[in-house]
């Protein structure tokens, strides 16, 4: 797969990656001929990022009939993601990117105004991956409520 570049096109092949998951090590090549969701949010166990989790996890089977695998990226370990996981009834896979090398190889860390504060953090973002590797959509900015019927949506056609 060619090298995925910050603000890639659509129709581009994605750069194969390591991927720490809670189910074990992974590349992203592990996914060609299925479907790939992945989502990108800021931390575990917080408001957002739990009904965004609990949203993705709620729709799984249809994201799985769909031929589509969902995975969920943060800056937090796999320790944490384990009792984010456990705590919540999540069923989705999640990965572990603390050395941000996922966040930045899809240009999700951005500067945020944390209670007046200029700090370093993830955008709230979602990428569908066809079955062939390649970027079929991107949402930036995902404001959680909606957003995972929109991404189904969209893995369906």
């Amino acid at each position: 797969m060619a090298n995925l570049i910050i603000g890639q096109p659509l129709g581009k092949p994605l750069l194969d990656l390591t991927l720490a998951t809670t189910r074990g090590d992974a590349q992203l090549k592990d996914f060609l001929g299925h479907g790939l969701v992945i989502y990108f949010y800021p931390k575990d166990d917080t408001p957002g990022c739990t009904v965004e989790g609990k949203d993705f996890s709620a729709r799984h089977q249809d994201f799985l009939a769909a031929d589509t695998q969902v995975i969920g990226v943060s800056r937090d370990s796999l320790a944490s993601h384990q009792k984010f996981i456990a705590k919540h009834g999540l069923t989705i896979t999640l990965v572990s990117d603390a050395d941000e090398s996922i966040c930045k190889a899809f240009g999700v860390i951005k500067e945020k105004n944390m209670y007046g504060k200029k700090v370093m953090g993830i955008e709230r973002s979602t990428f569908l991956i066809d079955a062939q590797g390649v970027l079929k959509q991107s949402w930036r900015g995902v404001k959680v409520p909606g957003h995972v019927d929109e991404v189904l949506a969209a893995a369906e056609h």
